[in-house]
This record gives structure tokens, C-alpha cells and sequence, in this order.
């Protein structure tokens, strides 16, 4: 199991993928907007989504969990 985690903090533009949906290593899954730039954050692994954990519009701080792939 693997938990993508924020890298920065921002809000959750948009969602990218949805549960039970195959990605692969490095894809991106979630686009954060911060600052007025959007920042792509990357799957670590590869594996189906599990559990999405934020919903577009939220606030999210560094280290917090986005989703979890198994």
C-alpha cells in the first residue's frame, strides 16, 4: 500500500483519477493550485486507487494524505 502524500501546501484544483482506477508510477493523480500556479502531484507507484481522501476545493498542508494505492 502506498499513500501519495502533498508536497506543498495548496488547494485541491482538480482530482485527475478516481477510485478503483489503474495508474501507473509517476501519473499524475491530483493538481494543486498554489500561489496562482497549478502543481501537478505524481503517483509513487503503480497500482489501483483505493481511497481518495481530499475532494476538489479543499485546503491541504504538506504531508497530507491525498489517496492510497494498493
Amino acid at each position: 500500500m502506498t499513500v501519495v502524500k502533498a508536497n506543498m501546501a495548496g488547494t485541491v484544483w482538480k482530482i485527475v483519477v478516481s477510485e478503483g482506477e489503474q495508474v501507473q508510477e509517476g501519473q499524475d493523480v491530483v493538481i494543486l493550485e498554489s500561489m496562482k500556479m497549478e502543481i501537478p502531484i505524481a503517483s509513487e507507484a503503480a497500482g489501483v486507487v483505493k481511497k481518495i481522501f481530499v475532494q476538489e476545493g479543499d485546503f491541504i498542508n504538506v504531508d497530507d494524505d491525498i489517496l492510497e494505492i494498493e
